[in-house]
């Protein structure tokens, strides 16, 4: 039971976050289009991660992960207005990687089937 509760808070922390991300000034935030990706709070509610990312290149993601650390006291204060916790967790935020990590996989796939076309084709083929 305790671990429904826990995705259930898990979903409500990040549809407040993501809420509250319209709201910061800071222009590596505003003037970009940040998601939050997921979220991951630890049973204990000690620690809260928060994967973002951010449309474009790698170092606006970086960008905006340090305008989001500094912006952690006010996300802080927003969770707390709408979700009642025991504990308020430490809020971590980090890039997520996950899009540069598919085109990798994607890219190790493909040349698989490129290699496959060279060597003379499918299994088919070379049985008849």
């Amino acid at each position: 039971m305790a671990n429904h509760n826990l995705s259930r808070l898990t979903e409500d922390v990040k549809r407040e976050i993501s809420a509250a991300l319209p709201a910061i000034k800071d222009k590596r935030v505003s003037g970009e289009i940040v998601s939050v990706s997921r979220v991951e709070i630890t049973s204990d509610l000690s620690y809260c991660k928060i994967y973002v990312s951010v449309l474009g290149d790698e170092e606006k993601t970086e960008g905006a992960v340090a305008a989001l650390e500094k912006s952690a006291g006010f996300i802080v204060r927003r969770i707390n207005a709408r979700i009642k916790m025991r504990k308020m967790p430490k809020l971590i935020f980090l890039p997520d990687n996950s899009q540069e990590y598919y085109e990798k996989i994607t890219g190790i796939i493909d040349s698989l089937h490129i290699g496959e076309d060279k060597n003379g084709g499918s299994e088919d083929e070379n049985n008849e």
